[in-house]
């Protein structure tokens, strides 16, 4: 932790001086948005950027975006991932405004539906998808078919994990090794350890021994923890996870939401990884809501009959708790469609990660001249800087590393030199358009941080 405290107090209220000082119009707009927005924010979480208010933006084009005070911004939040693919890029648009002038959304599948399975199918190697709007629905609907297929009730996650709003992903260890409710879960159904199983992410005999019980129907886990911080996985946890679920008849579930960043088919397919279960979301969609989840033949065909969907279980198909009418739309499919085939392609992926090297090293020079006991962890082009000393080893380690204020001034003095990272944590990612230059300007500004507080 930071020793300094009155020290960071004096940075922190000059650096708001600052941004009170560049950005009066996103104040105002503030200001009228509070009469009907709680908090004067379309979702209560973006309060939780640094300042006095959110910036507001005006229009984002690659890696840059204007906000409403007509500064220019080096973006390497993206929308932390929903915009991997970069602001607006062209393919994507382009087949999103033609659908959208066809008709948008007729509970009735387009061609394109078919040929974004394909696409997905080739990159993870699994062979049948469906789709959603988002990650959270996915994982939600994965969870149901895991426990129809197998009959059992509980959900095995990883500590402080994240996928998306998942209740059964709400949970976490206390103290004393008990399952809990996370921090401040807002109006949780029923208490977690009724429905979720909590292992660390390096206990790998408490996963093995929490699976033997036969009550679990899926693990569900990141293939790297990204949310809490990047922790990277253990070595052999992947093989031990597969052998586990082999051996007790567990579906193996990889949410690659975040780490697609580690190349096209994310981890899966970059470290040979065999889910039972693939879910993608954010990014596979241009900029709008988009998400799938692919399965192995041999567990879509256990869903098929347990649930009889060529039989009478057919009438029910539309009442089971999975779908949505909005899910799979025209638009969607349009924009995966466009977004894989043209955009997010396997050639821009060596570049991307390049960037994120070159911002890697930035970070770590300036930790390494002033001697701040911090480290910086890089995935594909995803990078990250925590306040420990070294990587941590799970999620607890990395949550016990949190420093809130120190975070927040570390995200404003950036915003003020026209720098956004992703204010929930210290996480930079890097988009097709995203340039030397712009990873320059993070280089130039954290150095002037870092020299600030330990100078």
């Amino acid at each position: 932790m930071y020793e300094d405290r009155a020290r960071l107090t004096r940075l922190w209220e000059a650096e708001l001086e600052t941004f009170r000082r560049l950005h009066p119009r996103s104040g105002q707009l503030w200001e009228q948005a509070k009469a009907h927005l709680p908090g004067g924010v379309p979702m209560l979480w973006m309060s939780k950027w640094p300042g006095d208010w959110p910036l507001y933006v005006e229009e984002a084009k690659g890696a840059h975006f204007r906000c409403a005070d007509g500064i220019d911004h080096v973006d390497l939040c993206l929308g932390d991932t929903g915009a991997m693919v970069g602001h607006a890029p062209e393919a994507s648009v382009a087949a999103i405004t033609e659908r959208l002038a066809k008709g948008s959304t007729f509970m009735l599948p387009t061609e394109d539906a078919a040929v974004a399975a394909s696409l997905l199918a080739e990159r993870f190697g699994l062979p049948e998808w469906q789709f959603t709007l988002s990650a959270t629905d996915a994982n939600r609907h994965v969870l149901r078919y895991a426990r129809q297929a197998t009959g059992r009730r509980k959900v095995l996650v990883i500590d402080y994990c994240y996928h998306g709003t998942v209740d059964e992903a709400y949970a976490t260890l206390d103290d004393d090794g008990r399952v809990v409710s996370r921090r401040r879960n807002i109006g949780p159904p029923v208490p977690l350890d009724e429905t979720t199983v909590v292992v660390a992410f390096d206990d790998i005999a408490g996963l093995e021994a929490a699976l033997e019980t036969g009550e679990v129907a899926a693990v569900l886990a990141e293939p790297a923890m990204t949310n809490i911080g990047i922790v990277l996985p253990p070595d052999g946890w992947h093989e031990a996870v597969r052998a586990a679920c082999d051996r007790t008849g567990t579906i193996l579930v990889i949410d690659e939401t975040h780490t697609l960043c580690a190349g096209p088919g994310g981890m899966t397919a970059r470290d040979g990884l065999r889910p039972d279960v693939v879910v993608v979301g954010k990014t596979i969609g241009g900029g709008i809501p988009a998400a799938a989840w692919g399965m192995t033949s041999e567990l879509a065909q256990r869903v098929r009959d347990s649930l009889d969907w060529a039989g009478e279980g057919r009438e029910d198909l539309d009442v089971g708790g999975v779908g949505g009418t909005l899910a799979g739309n025209a638009v969607s499919m349009a924009g995966i469609r466009a977004t894989l085939s043209q955009v997010l392609t396997p050639e821009v992926y060596p570049g991307m990660i390049d960037r994120a090297t070159e911002w890697t090293a930035g970070v770590q020079a300036a930790i390494d001249e002033f001697g701040a006991p911090w480290q910086v962890t890089q995935l594909g082009c995803r990078a990250e800087y925590s306040f420990r000393p070294t990587a941590p080893a799970n999620g607890r380690e990395a949550a016990e590393a949190d420093d809130f204020e120190l975070q927040q001034y570390l995200h404003l003095h950036a915003l003020n030199r026209g720098i956004l990272i992703t204010p929930f944590h210290n996480m930079a990612l890097m988009s097709p358009a995203t340039t030397s230059e712009d990873v320059a300007r993070h280089t130039e500004a954290f150095r002037e941080a870092v020299a600030s507080l330990f100078g």
